[in-house]
């Protein structure tokens, strides 16, 4: 089947450019014996191990039903198996539809719901929690780890389709760079989580060759964010596009973080903003710059941007993005201007507005709306939520959601959140579903979220609550309750117990009053008794 795109469009590259089946086949042809992937066991994939281990398991995925356009909801932990099932699902041109591993209760059940998956791989470990939900439209469940599943579902063992003999099926037409290759959910900030769809054009075009020109086809980049999250599954994405390969780790860690890096020989790090102050933060050793890295992404950038460069080696990038746009704002190495995410890049605009999407002059702090010159170069809206992708569509332009502002040079530095999201160690928050599963606790009548300053960076979750007529709330059981129901980054930190939350005429609660008000000497502080929630991770087999 011809890997050339069926249009004469210069801005659209070729197929075995940007669309996973043809990337696979390319590569696998072209340099068989190049390595992909290394992972932190020691193994290694080359690019024909690569496509062998991708079309037996595609063959087997099409045993068991999944075929061209079917949404497939992959609820995994990271690592082998997950990158596998990811560009599997995209060999037969199915949708890979990713849940944040953390997800249970209401947030699982609507994400389950909105997927319109009728089929599910999931790890074993996380099933207990499919339990607890209702998804009529989900029939089946691939099992890693063991066959059980809860009841209704059929239940098949990940050897059924992993070790299955047989062959992916011809396609009727070829997947085109405009087709669906994924449906990335946000974090619902404003409102429950929308699914954000993509084309394979879209995941090519937001850290690829033109995005990132710096990262090329010679580089190992660390996978070391989750695969549920762009900066996972699109940084492996792109690095197949470019023909280069990945270092695969276990997740960050301050202790294995360089030992990995100088293994797996890596050259590109992406690292978010509070996990370079945890490296700086370690005792200086004789070994900091023994390593291949040449180039590190900190998102946010943060002052120690000059100190991490003399210390560890590497030049220094920033760059301002998110699931639904492509990279618009990007630095030049070791940039040296306080708080910049960098400048506009080309092949995009990039304008800040008012409420009436009015440009505000330089300096002055509007809302960042983007296009990009490449069809298919963003977000093709949100899937089954026409009226947020009017809303974010509007005009023409995407609107990120995000106040910014920009100098005279054209360098922009991001200023606040539109929306009432929370950021804490590199996870978005709603504040919308934290305050869904506050309230949801009985002596609990209203409830805000919001976020207030980290000493480490970012945020930390600080939720006020008001009780129920005549009832009292303790806080360490209301934490405790909400440590059963949320995903573990989400439990707040702070509860402050008011018997009224501040409102507006309209009866608003007035957040902002809130969070200027900060950590109060009324609030109570789960840190202070050490109560923590960990993350669920895969146990010692």
């Amino acid at each position: 089947m011809s890997a050339q795109t069926s249009t004469s469009d210069p801005r659209i590259p070729g197929r075995d450019h940007c669309v996973t089946r043809y990337l696979l086949q390319r590569w696998a042809d072209e340099k068989p014996e190049q390595v992909f992937a290394v992972f932190q066991d020691g193994e290694e994939w080359t690019y024909r191990d690569l496509l062998t281990r991708v079309q037996q398991l595609a063959g087997g995925f099409a045993q068991v039903g999944v075929a061209r356009g079917d949404h497939v909801a992959v609820w995994m932990f990271d690592g082998k198996e997950a990158i596998l099932t990811f560009f599997a699902l995209n060999y037969l041109g199915a949708v890979f539809v990713p849940l944040n591993t953390a997800f249970k209760g209401k947030v699982l059940e609507h994400t389950l719901n909105l997927s319109d998956a009728k089929i599910l791989v999931a790890h074993t470990q996380l099933l207990e929690r499919l339990g607890e939900v209702t998804c009529p439209n989900l029939n089946q469940v691939v099992c890693l780890g063991d066959d059980s599943v809860p009841q209704g579902y059929q239940g098949t063992p990940w050897s059924a389709v992993s070790d299955a003999n047989a062959t992916p099926p011809e396609l009727e037409r070829p997947i085109e760079p405009w087709d669906t290759q994924s449906i990335i959910f946000t974090s619902g900030t404003t409102g429950p989580s929308k699914g954000v769809l993509s084309s394979y054009l879209h995941i090519f075009t937001n850290a690829g060759p033109e995005s990132w020109p710096f990262v090329t086809g010679e580089d190992r980049f660390l996978i070391n964010m989750p695969i549920f999250h762009i900066g996972g599954m699109g940084v492996i994405f792109v690095m197949l596009a470019r023909g280069g390969s990945i270092a695969v780790s276990d997740g960050f860690s301050t202790d294995t973080f360089w030992p990995f890096v100088r293994s797996s020989k890596t050259t590109v790090v992406f690292l978010l903003g509070v996990m370079s102050t945890f490296l700086l933060k370690q005792p200086p050793a004789d070994t900091d710059q023994d390593h291949d890295v040449r180039l590190v992404f900190i998102v946010p950038l943060t002052e120690t941007c000059a100190d991490f460069k003399t210390r560890f080696g590497p030049d220094v990038y920033t760059i301002f993005n998110m699931t639904e746009v492509s990279s618009p704002i990007v630095s030049e190495a070791n940039p040296t201007k306080r708080g910049t995410c960098g400048r506009k890049r080309d092949g995009v605009d990039v304008r800040l507005v008012d409420e009436h999407d009015c440009e505000v002059p330089v300096g002055e702090i509007g809302e960042m709306i983007v296009r990009t010159d490449r069809p298919w170069g963003m977000n093709s809206g949100y899937y089954k939520q026409s009226d947020a992708t009017a809303e974010a569509w509007r005009n023409g332009w995407f609107h990120t959601g995000d106040c910014f502002r920009v100098d005279n040079d054209g360098y922009y530095y991001f200023v606040d959140r539109m929306k009432d999201a929370i950021r804490r160690r590199g996870e978005n928050i709603s504040s919308f579903e934290v305050e869904a599963e506050v309230v949801a606790y009985e002596a609990v009548r209203e409830a805000a979220a919001y976020a207030v300053p980290s000493d480490v960076g970012e945020d930390e979750v600080m939720v006020a609550v008001a009780p129920v007529e005549g009832q009292a709330i303790d806080a360490e059981t209301l934490v405790r309750f909400l440590g059963e129901r949320m995903a573990h980054f989400m439990v707040p930190r702070y509860i402050r117990i008011l018997d009224e939350l501040p409102k507006t005429p309209s009866s608003k609660v007035m957040k902002h009053v809130l969070r200027n008000e900060g950590v109060t000497s009324d609030t109570w502080d789960r840190a202070a008794i050490g109560l923590q929630f960990k993350r669920e991770t895969l146990s010692a087999q």
